[in-house]
């Protein structure tokens, strides 16, 4: 039986896109298990992977080598993202997993580059499953099964042949072999409840974690998505694809747009690439990300020109939506000193 095949056993059902629905309300929002079928994963192998990966993408791959999960991504020369993954670390190498839509061009992209390393990749979708898990009692839910707990954001522990990481927001994602995970996931709903890919996309961007979809691919340098929160940007590491723009914005530039968090009015979520735009001037914004609270609201997040937030009373709004968008607070605070220009001597 298929991955797809379990799930709609259990009353989920899955679209085109990867995003699924759970046809059962949920009975316990303590501990939440939606499956990350929007979510895709390739790996990264071989003697040279992490020489590799450290001179392509915008985190510091020794960091992940020694044990933690960092956002990653990888740039056009202009400076602009191509590709955003979580990379997590595994044996002879590295695990990427990012949107499934976009997986394909992402492994791509960068096998362009690795044609002169000793490194390879595959797409390993259909074979490695992902499993997120939200609410209070997630942590107590992944302990009763044997796994090693991750103390900290970012930290990885391996268990049932995958690897647990523990996501902002006191979350976790797992990522395990699909053999492992169907009765692994049977015994986990016995405590826990299934949820659709909204919940979890929901806590993503209650999180201020970034996204890119095929709307939005080199669209987006990685300040822009605030992407330096997370340990996703390294500006002591040394040179990778895009270095030098994602450097100079970050000591000797200004930041105009950012990335902010944002409530919607609409029956459904508007989709990554879209404008956002105020009476007197279009094209202000542009959705990274959203996904639905409720039958006729959501949240998303929107890199958004910084001005456009300094008069409160100006209205913002989607296209093709004229609900005013309200804007929400973010979990972190955003480094003052981007969005002033350094003065020169």
């Amino acid at each position: 039986m298929s991955w797809l095949d379990t799930l709609n056993t259990l009353g989920v059902q899955v679209d085109e896109s990867g995003n699924c629905q759970v046809s059962a309300a949920v009975t316990n929002a303590s501990a939440t298990i939606t499956p990350l079928t929007h979510l895709g994963l390739f790996d990264v192998t071989g003697p040279d992977a992490e020489k590799f990966l450290q001179g392509q993408l915008s985190c510091d791959v020794q960091k992940v080598r020694a044990g933690k999960s960092l956002l990653g991504s990888h740039c056009n020369i202009k400076g602009a993202m191509v590709s955003l993954s979580r990379i997590l670390p595994v044996e002879n190498g590295f695990w990427l997993r990012t949107e499934r839509p976009v997986l394909d061009t992402a492994m791509a992209n960068l096998k362009k580059y690795m044609i002169f390393s000793k490194a390879e990749s595959h797409d390993l979708s259909d074979e490695i499953i992902g499993l997120g898990f939200c609410g209070e009692q997630a942590a107590t839910l992944l302990s009763a099964q044997g796994f090693s707990i991750p103390a900290e954001t970012g930290e990885c522990s391996a268990g049932h042949e995958g690897v647990l990481i523990r996501v902002p927001d006191d979350r976790f994602e797992l990522w395990l072999p699909e053999q492992q995970a169907e009765p692994l996931l049977k015994t986990l709903l016995t405590t826990g409840s299934l949820t659709g890919t909204d919940n979890w996309k929901l806590a993503e961007i209650r999180s201020g974690l970034p996204s890119l979809q095929r709307d939005t691919l080199e669209t987006f340098i990685p300040q822009m998505t605030n992407l330096q929160i997370f340990d996703g940007v390294s500006f002591s590491k040394g040179c990778y694809t895009g270095q030098e723009v994602v450097t100079r914005l970050q000591h000797r530039g200004k930041l105009n747009r950012p990335m902010y968090r944002l409530a919607f009015t609409a029956t459904k979520a508007p989709a990554a690439g879209t404008v956002i735009n105020t009476p007197d001037r279009a094209g202000v914004g542009t959705v990274v990300s959203a996904a639905m609270d409720s039958d006729s609201s959501g949240e998303l997040l929107a890199v958004m020109l910084k001005t456009s937030f300094d008069d409160d009373g100006a209205i913002l709004t989607l296209d093709d939506n004229d609900q005013p968008l309200v804007r929400l607070n973010l979990p972190y605070e955003l480094d003052p000193e981007l969005f002033e220009r350094p003065q020169r001597l």
